[in-house]
């Protein structure tokens, strides 16, 4: 069985950074497109970033090119969001995903989440 855990949430005001670690245990992702999605309240999922397996194609929603970037390190099997010049918009809930396909479609595996709060 496959967990992936999140963590680096937290509170962080206008402006700052963090930096979100996704673990995978279980098994092995090193095939595994990971992907990190977002949900605020009273809205739905929606795509943040992801990378494919080798690391060489990344891809982002526009609402956060040129301040998040996703990387990855197979030996550890673990993903990161790095997330710079933090808005109130980026508040949600963040989820690390996992897909043998990277079309997310329908997601092999999913994490718990992590709350991320902006404060102005």
């Amino acid at each position: 069985q496959v967990q992936l855990v999140e963590s680096g949430g937290g509170l962080v005001q206008v402006g700052g950074s963090l930096r979100l670690s996704c673990a995978a245990s279980g098994r092995t992702l090193i095939l595994y497109a990971m992907g990190w999605f977002r949900q605020a309240p009273g809205k739905e999922r929606e795509f943040v970033a992801s990378i494919r397996w080798n690391g060489a194609n990344r891809y982002y929603a526009d609402s956060v090119k040129g301040r998040f970037t996703i990387s990855r390190d197979n030996a550890k099997n673990t993903v990161y969001l790095q997330m710079n010049s933090l808005k109130p918009e980026d508040t949600a809930v963040y989820y690390c995903a996992a897909d043998l396909t990277g079309d997310w479609g329908s997601t092999d595996y999913w994490g718990q989440g992590t709350q991320v709060t902006v404060s102005s």
